[in-house]
């Protein structure tokens, strides 16, 4: 089977899952965690080479006090968890807000952990404005694509050739604008959760299927 070489995930349906399971909304991102180490697990062995984890963006930092405290902290134990389980890590977002956790700052270089292996982001408080706020000034013979992928934040971060989105929701979410141009794109009804092996599995056997043509 075929095997893409980056795949973005965007575990949505945290606050869903703890609304059906009669807890409070902020409750949801703990049970995140382990699906997350999990999946990180099935994807090394599977083969693939990057990995990125959609941590929480800019504008999730307008929802309710307590649930900002609560998926910052969850990103911080989930950044805890994943260097334990060797990889090139780099948490990437932007570290000059107050809702970024000072605690992820070590890691806003990339960096070996755990014996190294997998490239592995986490996105924390990222937002698409952000990242490529540094081509708004940028003069017209300096726009080609060599230069504004090397102009942003997140040039360490490579191509995405899938992104897997649980939760139900067909939208990125403003995930990489740049490097997922030309990502396909599967959606599970799921809630994050929920996650299961199998999930992982659906989206490798569909994803081996497409004419990867990249426009050519």
């Amino acid at each position: 089977m075929r095997i893409p070489q980056h795949i973005a995930v965007i575990p949505d349906g945290n606050r869903r899952w703890a609304q059906a399971h009669s807890l409070g909304k902020e409750q949801g991102y703990q049970y995140g965690l382990q699906p997350g180490l999990a999946l990180l697990r099935q994807a090394k062995a599977a083969g693939v080479k990057e990995l990125t984890f959609y941590g929480f963006t800019t504008d999730n930092c307008k929802r309710p006090p307590v649930q900002v405290k609560a998926f910052a902290n969850a990103c911080v134990q989930a950044v805890q968890l994943l260097a334990q389980e060797g990889a090139e890590l780099l948490v990437l977002g932007n570290a000059d807000s107050p809702c970024f956790p000072g605690e992820l700052k070590a890691f806003c270089q990339r960096q070996q952990v755990g014996g190294g292996g997998i490239k592995l982001n986490f996105l924390v408080n990222y937002g698409w404005e952000w990242d490529l706020a540094c081509l708004k000034d940028a003069p017209p013979e300096r726009r080609g694509r060599r230069q504004i992928y090397g102009g942003i934040h997140s040039a360490d971060v490579s191509r995405i050739d899938l992104v897997v989105r649980w939760g139900g929701r067909r939208r990125l979410s403003g995930l990489l604008p740049v490097q997922a141009v030309y990502a396909d794109f599967f959606v599970l009804d799921e809630l994050w959760p929920d996650y299961q092996p199998q999930h992982l599995e659906n989206a490798l056997q569909w994803w081996s299927r497409q004419d990867v043509t990249l426009g050519g």
